[in-house]
């Protein structure tokens, strides 16, 4: 009989939250329809809020659920550990305007710039490289300055860069495109890699399988809705061409790329909240 209760109460603790993964996925699944509905499918408004209400009310319903049983799908205690939760916070937004880049710049080089499908893809191959090269000296870099200051100046630089690409015209010399996208490039690695260093490095081993794990749903995330808004930014813009503020194609890609640079550089607020001494045990990379 002694024997038989600790066995019970081994599989209570890993029994699977099923329910929590049905609304947490619903959630998820429904915030992403309701801004694709902004952009490309060109849902009615009403619709959109419509979905939009029922996948926060399906989060707020597993958050609310999450606080009161033994074995969450992802546990609200992670977000006792500041570190996690203003990373966290910080990864949603920055990202957008990550998510954002590869959808646009494409866009803007054959659509408003008019180059070849070929010309397009090699001209990214600057942002790509770029950010390889800056994978090795991150770590220097957070080591120097710190988590809070990195991420600050960085998520503004990040920011700057994506309304930069709003002076891109027909007489911007390519050379100058692609010193532009380089940089741009190195600068999203930097933002990357300090983001998901700084929200798990505080987690101990209980949490941190279930902390990596929200972090790769919540950045999933806010790349697709960067993607969702950007388009949605987009048509509206476009929409306008015939005004006096937008009387082109490109002024339509202009003023979404300065508006997604400004919603970016808002992040910046966030990873302020940081410490100095927040990462400083030791910078994991």
């Amino acid at each position: 009989m002694w024997k038989y209760i600790p066995d019970l109460r081994g599989k209570e603790r890993s029994r699977f939250d099923s329910l929590g993964f049905v609304l947490f996925g619903e959630a998820m699944l429904l915030i992403t329809i309701a801004m694709e509905g902004l952009g490309e499918l060109h849902l009615p408004h009403m619709r959109v809020m419509l979905l939009l209400f029922a996948g926060m009310a399906c989060l707020i319903a597993y958050w609310l659920r999450a606080g009161r049983i033994n074995n969450p799908l992802f546990s609200p205690s992670l977000f006792k550990t500041r570190t996690f939760a203003i990373g966290l916070f910080g990864n949603f937004f920055a990202r957008w305007g990550s998510g954002a880049l590869p959808f646009l710049v494409p866009l803007l080089l054959q659509v408003a710039l008019d180059y070849s499908p070929s010309q397009a893809g090699m001209s990214m191959l600057p942002l790509a490289a770029a950010a390889i090269m800056a994978k090795s000296v991150a770590r220097p870099i957070i080591e120097r300055f710190g988590y809070r200051f990195v991420l600050t100046v960085n998520t503004l630089a990040l920011g700057s860069m994506l309304a930069s690409i709003g002076l891109v015209s027909e007489q911007t010399p390519y050379w100058l495109l692609l010193s532009m996208l380089a940089i741009l490039g190195a600068i999203n690695s930097l933002q990357f890699t300090a983001m998901n260093a700084v929200t798990l490095i505080d987690l101990d081993d209980a949490n941190a399988s279930s902390g990596n794990s929200l972090l790769s749903v919540v950045g999933q995330l806010s790349l697709s809705l960067g993607v969702a808004c950007a388009g949605a930014l987009l048509g509206g813009f476009s929409a306008g061409v015939d005004s006096e503020v937008v009387e082109t194609v490109l002024g339509a890609f202009q003023l979404t790329f300065v508006t997604v640079g400004m919603m970016t550089m808002l992040a910046a607020a966030i990873f302020s909240q940081l410490s100095t001494q927040d990462g400083r045990r030791g910078t994991h990379l």
